[in-house]
């Protein structure tokens, strides 16, 4: 592979290498299409995947065919408003309420790390040790409101931490940041469920200084050169709510962090604006997605469950 080819390989991510490897083979093995591909060939392939896949999963493999054609120099008809108009009919007829995950509340959040804290005083060698790691994943992931990529993405030499006066952290490219600049986050140093004392705890345990903060521990209690895989983080996080014996264990995701520092700072009273900068949204319909504001009519409500009278009929 020569230089050009590397960066070119680099400007893609492995994730999405695979997945639309993966939509082309189903595209060309499965339904059995060609390509290049016809805008008549790409209508009747999502009409025959509509009542059966979600429009998202749809969409991918539009955007990987799309990929395949600019790639080998033809013409995107999936561009096509023959395409288009089909999409946006399937989009009607066949409407998904989008799933999200529940969010991490903060009492929640100080019984996971009671539990991790147990686990650290009682626990084996290797418990002890998942349990220091999985407080700092938790405590950062919450209060930087961080997705499970950007937590697999810190690495040791990114980060400036000192106890009692926070942390300074560079997070190299995130999903939102399209021009690769990468966006500098800053930490607070708390008396409670403190980010920084967890950073620092895990990393002198481990002797990290260099590469990635969180990594995998095998079943001796060995620390992995590797970060964890996203798709990883979820079931971490699903792990430690099960052990601390949450409810809704599974119903918990990485985005129960990043949902769960929303809905806190939103009952302090944090307006729009500020929620948005600290934690990089770029409108308000995305933050407001993450918020899970209380039942507006909850103080109506009788003891009983039955509701009070509003007014007047």
């Amino acid at each position: 592979m020569n230089q050009i080819d590397k960066y070119i390989q680099a400007a893609t991510r492995d994730n999405t290498r695979k997945s639309y490897r993966s939509a082309i083979e189903h595209y060309e093995t499965v339904w059995g299409g060609f390509l290049p591909a016809t805008a008549d060939g790409i209508a009747s392939y999502l009409a025959h995947y509509a009542p059966t896949l979600a429009i998202s999963t749809l969409k991918l493999r539009l955007a990987a065919i799309a990929a395949w054609h600019n790639d080998q120099g033809f013409p995107d008809p999936t561009k096509l408003p023959h395409v288009k108009k089909v999409l946006k009919g399937i989009a009607e007829l066949h409407p998904v309420v989008q799933k999200q995950a529940k969010p991490i509340q903060i009492d929640q959040l100080a019984h996971l790390v009671n539990s991790f804290d147990g686990f650290i005083k009682n626990g084996s060698s290797k418990e002890a040790l998942q349990s220091i790691r999985d407080k700092a994943l938790l405590l950062i992931g919450f209060w930087r409101a961080f997705r499970s990529d950007e937590l697999a993405r810190l690495c040791v030499e990114h980060i400036q931490a000192e106890a009692g006066k926070g942390m300074e952290i560079f997070v190299p490219r995130s999903k939102g940041d399209h021009s690769r600049l990468g966006r500098r986050y800053k930490a607070p140093a708390l008396q409670q469920l403190c980010p920084v004392e967890a950073y620092l705890d895990w990393v002198n345990v481990a002797q990290l200084q260099i590469g990635p903060i969180f990594r995998s521990i095998n079943r001796w209690g060995q620390i992995s050169e590797e970060a964890l895989h996203p798709a990883s983080i979820i079931g971490i996080i699903k792990q430690c709510c099960t052990r601390a014996d949450i409810d809704g264990a599974n119903l918990f995701s990485s985005h129960s962090l990043r949902r769960g520092f929303a809905t806190w700072a939103n009952a302090q009273g944090w307006d729009a604006k500020s929620l948005m900068e600290y934690v990089g949204w770029k409108d308000v319909k995305s933050a407001m997605r993450y918020i899970e504001v209380a039942d507006p009519f909850s103080q109506q409500l009788l003891a009983n469950g039955q509701p009070t009278k509003i007014g007047s009929d």
